[in-house]
């Protein structure tokens, strides 16, 4: 039997990029810096605690992120690398079982190992086409207690 896999969006959902201010423009003018600076959504002491039990109860972890649009190949590099950066600053002690940063509107049911998995997204288009079960970013932490 498959172990169940549980999959994060990262802006919006764990890290606030929409609150670094002036992330826009930045963003448009190829610029990672609100990627790194984005502070986080909840607090990620007890968002790791958590996780690390699940994964020991044999859970799967994984992270499902867009690029930015209308980027180039020299930006998702960078950007990757902010995202990467900004997950072993923030949930180090989490061991990602599947990293997945993709080109922006890229169908995340169809990049991840196990697309039947619980999904949180900001977005409701990612949310309604996820062939799993899907939460917003506020039920987070009630949805793992549910879990574990």
């Amino acid at each position: 039997m498959n172990s169940q896999t549980i999959y994060f969006d990262m802006d919006g959902t764990i890290a606030n990029l929409y609150g670094v201010e002036n992330w826009l423009p930045q963003l448009q003018a190829a610029n990672p810096a609100p990627y790194a600076a984005a502070e986080p959504l909840l607090k990620l002491q007890p968002l790791a605690r958590r996780l690390n039990k699940l994964q020991a109860k044999g859970w799967k972890l994984g992270i499902i992120s867009w690029l930015a649009k209308n980027s180039t190949a020299e930006y998702d590099k960078a950007v990757t690398k902010a995202k990467l950066n900004w997950l072993k600053k923030h949930l180090h002690s989490v061991n990602w079982d599947e990293i997945h940063i993709v080109p922006y509107g890229t169908p995340k049911e169809k990049t991840v190992n196990n697309p039947q998995g619980i999904l949180f997204d900001d977005e409701k288009r990612n949310r309604d086409n996820w062939t799993g079960i899907a939460h917003n970013e506020k039920d987070i932490m009630k949805v793992l207690k549910a879990v574990s």
